[in-house]
Formats: C-alpha cells, structure tokens, sequence
C-alpha cells in the first residue's frame, strides 16, 4: 500500500472516529422485560405563589384540566396560605385572611378563603401539599410595612415585607396551626387530612425569612406541635430549602435534619421534632447569550443529586419521602420575558421538551441513589387577567393550554413499570450533572414504561440552545411485546402540533382574540395523536420510525 493511500485511509478513518456524534442516525431500544422500577407519577405535583388563582376562572379550569390527566391524586402547593388581606390576586401576592386579633389581643380565626382554596383542591380528588405560612399581620414582629406590589423588572427583594418575620408569640402561633389543622378534619374528614402533606414556611435560607435559624427551628416545633396534637397522624416536614447543592443550603439542611432526630423540641421540651418528609428545592439557570437563550439543567440536576444523598446520608431519614417542593428550569415563575429575556423559552416547545429531558434525569438519579422519591412541584400554573403569551412560567395563559402541559398529559399515559432505555443519542447523566447539553448533538432519549396491557415510550430531541437544528428520523424498536398485534398511536409536541402559541403568532399575536379565535387557541393547545392503526409485530417487535424537529416530544403508545 502507498504511502499516499495509508494516509487518505488514515484522515478516513480519522474523520470517522472524530465526526460529531449529531451524524449518527438515532436509535432507541426498549425491552419490555426489562423492568426498573414502578413509574411512580412523581411528575403530579405543581404549585405557584399566587393562592388567590386556585379559585378564580382560569385557575379553576386548569386545575380541572391537571386534574384529569393524571391517573393518581395531583398534589398542590402554594403560598400565602396565613398571610393577612383582603383576598385581592397579584403577582408574588396572595391572602386569606384566616388570622387576625380583636381589640383585646384575642384570636380571631376566618377559614373562608382557606376553604375556597382547599374546596377547590379536593372536588377535583387533588390534595394538598399544605405551606403553614407566612406570618399573619397580626402575629408578625415587623408588621410594617406588609403588602407588597411587586411587578416585573422590579427587584425581587421588593415582595419580602411583614409577612417574612417570626411570630412574636409562638403559643398562638401554635395554636393557629391547631385550628387551622381541627377544621379542615371537621370539614373534609381525617382520612382525606391524613392523605395529604403539610410542610412549614418556604426557602428559610433565601429570602423568604427574616429570622434567625433557631428562630425558624422554634417556628417549625411550635406548628408541628400545633399539627400533630389537632391531628396525630398528619404529615409534616421541610425545609423547602433553595439552592440545595450550595454549601450554606446543605449546612441549614443537615441542621434541621439534626435537630428534629435529637434537638431539643422548642415547643415541648422533648427530643426531637415531627419530620415525615424531607423538602428541597431545585433550579436550573438559563441565560441570554449573543441573543440566545441557552438553558442549563446541570444545577437543577445538582441541586436533586444533594438533596437525594443529604437524605440519605443519615439512617433516620434514608426511608422517609422526598419531595422536590419547586423543580423548574429557573426561579421566577412572574417574572416575563418583557423584563427577563432569558425566560423567552416558557411559551413554546422548548419548555416541553426540557421538562420532558428533566424528569427522566430526576428518575435516574433516585435510582442510582435509591431514595424514596415521591414527587417534584413543577413551580408553574397561570396568571390570572394578564397578557396572552406574556412569557410567565405557566401551563395555560388567559385558558388556552401551552405546550408544557401536553407533557403532563404524555406522563398521565404512562403506568406500570419503568423501563430501560438504551439510545445512542442521550446525553449520560454524568455529562448532564456536569455542563448540560451544549455539545454539537441534541439529545435524542426516551423514558418507557409497561403496563399489563399496554407500553408508552416518550421520545424528545433537546438541546440547551435555542436555535433551529435538523429534523432527525428516530428509529424506535420495541422488544419483547406480548401480543401479535397492537394499537399503535403516536403523540406529538411541535411546531405544527399541540402548540397553541403558534398558533397564535399565526394569527398575529393578538391581545384581544375574538371568541372563534380563542375557540381556534383552546382546540389546539390539547394533546394531539397524529397517528393511530392497527400493527402486527414481527418476532414479538415493533419498529418505529418517527421525525423529531429540535425540541419536539413524542409519545408512542402500544395497546393490546
């Protein structure tokens, strides 16, 4: 062989090993044997600042819509619960008024908003995820100043006000979590209480606490204490904390974690506090670059690897629930992408199709560490009475679904068994731990499941940056199939399909749709099945191929 042919096959061979790994033709293989775990709905669980929207007209339809696409009860979270007021919505505000005094200093106790808010949760079988907080006007040892008026592009420190500051009298803090507690057993009976989760305050380490630490410890021991004696069997826990995978963040967790297994209880002098579930929280970090949005997973990621190993670092807590109480790709929800241009990924599929790559990545890393994990609170619903497509993190805007929440509606289609998944496109987790999905390929992955009489694989094409990329032919095979034939139907989340707000730039981006074109909006803000038929299997397989644009999500779903 020439000297000249041993190079030419050299810088062949070469370009072969080096060419980046986009080239390569997806392939994904499912085995339906091949079982992981039970598909636990961690998923259905959602929360949002604002209680006051549970019980208006949006608010209302969507969480009837929520509630009808999962299988199991969905969990609810929000704040503000306690906080004094009038009941009036804004953004990052809401009250109920469930606390004030009489002239007296005497306990005045109004459940009203409370119960609009809880009645809404469960007529629809929801449940709550129950926030004792914040301070009531009355309790708090800085009333003043205590309503706030945030707006976006306002700094975000503005919304801390009298309702972040410790009770100045515990004993009735205390006591308020006990009537609080008493009356929602009188009024939705003790085996409905007992099936939900009540946890203290929100984020005690950022903002949201104007305390001390200890200050907060005391807070905890007095409503856990207030909790259990209206209600023994009721389930407490925290600490909501933010920035799990930060030093500080892990310090005021390993803290909390040792004071409720041997501190002294403030509030009864014993050993310990109530803690039947442990809470953090989990942010992503996008950012505008040369005009791009560019999303980064990796410290959502991180913030979920610590709190899974703080939790199971100590024997007392290794088998308790663990509960992401916000998950999300950034820590705004109201803040728009007029003001935070960084946020201009929440309107269109890239939302979904990160949502979609995020979750599978939070299901691997319970089961590398083999925690107790029952659910993440997608920190996003909607906001009521504020511009179409504004750029919140929500799920519907003005009653017209987005994309994200098509997703949900995939994960309400997948049951049984969790299943593994090999795909030559998926980013491992290591990478994604440590810088995202930045390379020169999308990452093309799958999360599957099987039931008795059915398999869902949901398939996405994600890439942190939001720019156009190639449409890719994913090719799916399904192994293993235990019928001759099957229903084969196809899910998709695209630029032309389950995708309102293209819609809506379609029709020029109005802020004052008529009726037939909100009518238009609803229709195509639902999940929409492109392909459904009749299959037989070859040798007990299926093979599927399905083109996947840049930030598509699809569900394929065998019945027999």
């Amino acid at each position: 062989m020439s000297k000249l042919l041993k190079y030419c096959l050299a810088v062949i061979i070469l370009q072969y090993l080096t060419a980046p790994l986009h080239a390569q033709s997806p392939e994904i293989t499912v085995d339906l044997k091949e079982e992981i775990a039970p598909m636990n709905p961690v998923w259905a669980w959602f929360g949002y600042d604002e209680p006051n929207y549970t019980y208006m007209r949006d608010g209302k339809k969507l969480l009837s819509e929520i509630a009808d696409l999962s299988p199991t009860p969905v969990y609810v979270r929000t704040h503000g619960l306690l906080v004094s007021g009038n009941g009036e919505a804004a953004l990052k505000w809401g009250s109920t008024n469930a606390y004030t005094e009489d002239s007296q200093g005497n306990p005045v106790y109004n459940w009203k908003i409370v119960d609009s808010i809880f009645d809404t949760y469960v007529s629809r079988g929801m449940k709550p995820l129950a926030q004792i907080g914040f301070m009531p006007k009355a309790l708090s040892t800085h009333p003043e100043p205590y309503r706030h008026y945030w707006k976006p592009g306002d700094p975000y420190t503005d919304i801390i006000t009298g309702w972040a500051y410790p009770p100045k009298d515990y004993d009735k803090w205390r006591n308020l979590v006990y009537e609080w507690v008493k009356h929602s057993v009188d009024r939705y009976g003790k085996e409905e209480v007992e099936s939900w989760y009540w946890e203290v305050w929100n984020e005690p380490n950022g903002h949201y606490w104007k305390g001390t630490r200890e200050e907060f410890y005391k807070m905890y021991d007095y409503a856990a204490d207030g909790l259990k004696r209206a209600l023994p069997t009721a389930k407490i826990g925290g600490i909501n904390i933010a920035g799990t995978r930060g030093r500080g963040a892990q310090e005021w967790t390993k803290d909390f974690i040792k004071h409720c297994i041997s501190g002294v209880n403030y509030a009864t002098g014993k050993k310990g506090s109530p803690m039947d579930a442990i809470l953090f929280h989990a942010k992503g970090w996008p950012k505008l670059v040369e005009g791009v949005v560019r999303m980064d997973m990796s410290p959502q990621l991180n913030d979920i690897q610590a709190g899974f190993k703080l939790a199971m670092s100590y024997p007392e807590t290794k088998d308790l629930p663990l509960i992401i109480g916000e998950s999300d790709p950034e820590g705004c929800a109201a803040c728009g992408m007029a003001t935070n241009p960084e946020n201009a990924y929440r309107n269109g599929t890239m939302y979904s199709s990160y949502t979609a790559a995020s979750f599978a990545r939070k299901y691997i890393l319970a089961d590398q560490t083999k925690v107790n994990f029952l659910g993440a609170v997608s920190w996003s619903f909607e906001f009521e009475n504020q511009p179409w497509f504004y750029g919140y993190r929500d799920l519907a805007t003005n009653g017209v679904d987005k994309p994200v929440l098509n997703v949900f509606r995939m994960f309400g289609m997948m049951s049984g068994k969790r299943l593994v998944v090999n795909s030559n496109r998926m980013y491992p987790i290591e990478e994604v731990l440590k810088s995202s999905i930045r390379g020169t390929q999308s990452d093309i992955g799958a999360l599957a499941t099987k039931d008795s009489k059915s398999a869902a694989v949901m398939v996405w094409n994600y890439h942190d940056d939001d720019k156009p990329g190639p449409t890719e032919m994913v090719n799916l095979t399904i192994k293993n199939i235990p019928a001759k034939k099957v229903i084969l139907s196809i899910y998709l989340i695209d630029k032309e399909n389950s995708n309102s707000y293209e819609v809506w730039k379609g029709m020029g981006s109005p802020q004052n749709p008529t009726q037939e074109q909100i009518d238009i909006l609803e229709k195509s803000g639902k999940l929409k099945c492109i392909s459904s038929k009749k299959i037989k299997t070859h040798s007990s397989k299926a093979l599927v191929s399905l083109g996947l644009e840049r930030q598509a999500v699809a569900l394929i779903k065998l019945d027999w």
